[in-house]
């Protein structure tokens, strides 16, 4: 990423450094050159631009759902299929223990490697990936288990195929399942939570989201093509702006419930403090919510959405 570019150079002197042998002068330059690139990387990250903040919640080093479920999951099963169509691997669903804890999980995988990512279809669901969503989530009603949602993807798949089987169906049925679902649902943003494509697995009892990662109704780049017919990035940047799209933006508005803070330099930076950050946070308000009976889950989670969109009139 560009602005990190300050970054990059003096990460780039350190190893230099650091491969030649050691000397008393050379460890003095290298300790000076870790606390300019501490102070460096605070400055940069304490004053980041909307525009920049999308730029970090799509990197491709941030750790995706399969990281944090390999990394405090335990004896996970993938569950495939919709029992409608077909797979989709751009969703992973299945079982497995939290912190001994039995429950069902489902998030959208983007996918590191060409190869994958086109497999994944780039995190971009079609309806079956959706509608696999929903039989998890069913499935934890029946055996009353909690679900966790990890979401980040750019949007649901637009393609005409997805359209032909029923993109908008199979989103509007998931809203209306979580909604009256009867066991907890704990929703956590770690990348891109782009429009209906993350609203579908997204309506939870808790959301929270990472401290650089996003959720808007459009991306900035979609929204600067409808307003401003252009994508130049003078465009792009203000459409960024003014979607409200960041964290902070979000938990003012009462959208989210927490945010969870990432390393210094952003999740990318550091994969295994920004899984643990994920893990505390998730394990602190799943305790919490497995405290409320049935009754008292849906009443709560029914009155969080209302209060949602409240205006008032002069």
């Amino acid at each position: 990423m560009e602005f990190e570019r300050p970054i990059v150079e003096i990460k780039r002197k350190l190893e230099e450094l650091s491969s030649l042998p050691l000397t008393k002068e050379r460890d003095k330059e290298i300790k000076k050159l870790k606390e300019k690139l501490e102070k460096t990387t605070r400055e940069i990250y304490s004053n980041l631009s909307p525009y920049q903040i999308i730029q970090i919640s799509r990197h491709p080093l941030r750790p995706y759902t399969l990281d944090y479920i390999d990394n405090f999951i335990e004896d996970f099963v993938e569950l495939h299929g919709d029992r409608y169509w077909g797979d989709d691997p751009a969703i992973v669903a299945g079982f497995g223990f939290f912190e001994k804890i039995p429950v069902a999980l489902i998030g959208q995988q983007k996918g590191r490697t060409t190869q994958e990512k086109i497999k994944r279809n780039f995190g971009m669901p079609h309806p079956e990936g959706y509608r696999k969503a929903r039989r998890i989530m069913k499935l934890a009603e029946k055996f009353k288990r909690p679900v966790i949602s990890f979401v980040d993807t750019p949007g649901a798949f637009p393609g005409i195929g997805a359209e032909e089987r029923g993109q908008a169906e199979a989103i509007a049925s998931n809203l209306l399942e979580m909604a009256r679902l009867k066991v907890p649902l704990l929703v956590c943003i770690i990348g891109e939570g782009g429009s209906g494509g993350a609203l579908a697995i997204a309506m939870g009892d808790r959301v929270l989201m990472m401290e650089y990662s996003i959720y808007s109704v459009i991306s900035a780049e979609g929204c600067s093509s409808i307003l401003f017919k252009s994508q130049e990035p003078k465009f792009v940047e203000e459409a960024a702006k003014n979607l409200r799209l960041t964290s902070a933006d979000l938990k003012e508005f009462g959208i989210i419930d927490e945010i969870i803070p990432e390393p210094l330099g952003g999740a990318h930076s550091n994969q295994e403090e920004a899984i643990l950050n994920v893990r505390e946070a998730i394990k602190r308000n799943l305790e919490e919510l497995l405290k409320y009976n049935q009754e008292e889950l849906l009443k709560r989670r029914y009155e969080k959405f209302r209060r949602m969109g409240i205006y008032w009139e002069e």
